[in-house]
């Protein structure tokens, strides 16, 4: 019987995708079982390690055939933990990672996390470990909350389009993979929704289904920043919120795949259904 592993079970993402598997689950890793529901938790293993534990990681991945791995929270050394934790699931003798990375994700990425994921795919690569990549695109049931508590979506975006794609896609693709994860061995898969828009769009047809106004301001870069700078003194972080706008006026992530429909069979769903599903 295949030993198929989880990390980010706690999470929206890797809870669907929890679910969705039933029983084929047989481990989840947990930095922090205690946010684990009884539900997640029934029949299976709960083994505790966090992405910057090496040795810990490698005692909780001990035997797993199937490692679904949800990328590290955003944080200035997130590329050293996704690091050790990929090191550490190659000498555990993981057999096959299937990774959340980003769309486009590369070293000269406009959006800087987006390096990071390109950092994390070449960890991966130079395991020699089988992989899958499931390169995510700006997930679209966030837009609500890119918005401040005037409702008005501020970003240096300009008429730049964003083919945003629904979490709950997401882990529907990863299910896929994850159930028959030979087929998908090597494969990157480029998630998006059903259509590319702009973030002017985008409020005007939140305001609808959302029944509250939302509207799109263009800042400048500079004024991004510094609108940015009550909130954080990193540059890091700064660095992150700006480009997550301008790798949107840049169009980097305005391309539209039909990924999500030829592995799940089902349309990806769209700006509306995406923000009002639960």
């Amino acid at each position: 019987m295949t030993t198929l592993a989880l990390t980010g079970a706690t999470g929206r993402l890797g809870g669907r995708v929890a679910r969705l598997l039933g029983p084929d689950v047989s481990r989840l890793v947990a930095r922090d079982p205690s946010r684990l529901t009884p539900e997640q938790i029934a029949g299976r293993q709960v083994v505790v390690a966090s992405y910057d534990d090496h040795d810990a990681t490698v005692a909780a991945l001990r035997g797993v055939d199937v490692l679904f791995m949800v990328s590290a929270a955003e944080s200035p050394v997130r590329r050293a933990q996704h690091r050790t934790f990929i090191a550490a699931a190659a000498d555990a003798g993981v057999g096959h990672l299937v990774y959340t990375s980003f769309f486009g994700a590369s070293p000269d990425a406009a959006f800087t996390l987006g390096r990071d994921h390109a950092d994390a795919e070449a960890a991966i690569r130079e395991t020699g470990m089988p992989f899958t990549l499931l390169r995510d695109n700006f997930y679209s049931d966030f837009f609500p909350v890119f918005a401040g508590e005037d409702g008005v979506i501020r970003g240096p975006a300009g008429d730049g389009r964003v083919a945003a794609v629904a979490r709950d896609d997401v882990a529907d693709v990863a299910a896929v993979v994850l159930r028959d994860n030979a087929a998908h061995v090597g494969a990157t898969y480029e998630l998006s929704g059903p259509e590319a828009v702009s973030l002017t769009e985008a409020a005007a047809r939140m305001s609808i289904v959302l029944g509250r106004s939302y509207t799109f301001h263009n800042e400048t870069v500079e004024e991004a920043y510094a609108s940015r700078r009550v909130w954080s003194q990193e540059q890091w972080q700064l660095d992150a919120w700006v480009s997550t706008y301008t790798s949107i006026r840049d169009s980097e992530v305005a391309r539209v795949t039909d990924d999500v429909l030829r592995l799940t069979g089902h349309p990806a769903r769209t700006l509306e259904q995406a923000i009002t599903t639960p």
